[in-house]
């Protein structure tokens, strides 16, 4: 008689594993095929579908796991490069953009930023209509409801919380954020190992270990790292930091800049970090 439940058991468990053990490559798939469409889409500018090549959007969000049925934060999305490829991927999901409230003490970069990227909201309900904005601000920091979010993206933002003594705190709302689990994926330019703070601070690059060492103060785990968006062309020592390669290049004089352009946007850190 036991050995009769045990056949039965086999029988009606077996078809669940392979159910189980499909959905996972499916998910990946599902994930893999709605990226290319967003990327492909007419509602990208050519100058940003240009960009790809550097930022590698599609490789980046696999990498770091993004499904379309997550609840994902985007942190400071600048003018929404991200968003026009994460707006419809996260259709089935929820995606929170966290913009930091414009105030008088905002600079004239972040107040156009914001300017554009709310119009860009506006200006398409169909696509952008289930965005989702999380406006934070120094003193109450909440990117999305405490313990609600699968994933939370940043990408080169920490160069400017590091110069405004913010790091920890940004760093320990996406922490809050999170599910225990979720993913913090940050991409970030990447400064020479060794590279004082000063340093860092003044050229916009960020060593490894200061990311690393300042996601693991809130709590984080380093799970993974990937090479997807480095660039050995970049030597990481211009006069004006980073801002001196494209898209930017500040103060470079015009009989100067297919050098920079040859070599293309910054060297970048890619790292996953989990909530354990």
């Amino acid at each position: 008689m036991k050995q009769a439940l045990q056949s039965v058991f086999r029988v009606l468990l077996l078809p669940l594993i392979a159910t189980v053990a499909m959905a996972a490559p499916a998910q990946a798939q599902d994930a893999e095929a709605v990226i290319d469409k967003a990327m492909t889409g007419s509602h990208r500018p050519e100058a940003n579908k240009a960009r790809d090549k550097y930022r590698h959007p599609k490789e980046t969000l696999l990498f770091f796991g993004l499904k379309p049925n997550m609840t994902v934060v985007e942190i400071t999305p600048g003018a929404g490069w991200y968003t026009e490829i994460l707006a419809p991927v996260m259709r089935g999901g929820i995606y929170y953009a966290a913009l930091s409230r414009v105030t008088e003490q905002s600079s004239d970069a972040q107040r156009a930023n914001d300017k554009t990227f709310r119009a860009k909201l506006s200006g398409d309900a169909d696509l952008y209509g289930k965005v989702q904005l999380s406006v934070f601000e120094l003193n109450a920091i909440q990117v999305a409801p405490a313990g609600s979010a699968d994933m939370v993206l940043t990408f080169r933002n920490v160069h400017n919380w590091a110069k405004a003594g913010t790091a920890d705190v940004m760093f320990k709302a996406f922490y809050d954020a999170l599910k225990s689990g979720g993913v913090l994926g940050v991409v970030e330019h990447r400064a020479k190992p060794g590279t004082t703070f000063e340093h860092q601070i003044d050229s916009g690059y960020m060593t490894e270990v200061y990311v690393t060492e300042t996601a693991q103060k809130a709590g984080f785990k380093l799970d993974n790292k990937s090479e997807i968006n480095a660039n050995p062309r970049d030597t990481a020592d211009y006069p004006g930091g980073v801002w001196t390669l494209p898209p930017t290049l500040r103060n470079v004089a015009d009989g100067q800049k297919p050098k920079y352009l040859a070599i293309g946007e910054s060297d970048r850190m890619t790292l996953k970090f989990v909530k354990p």
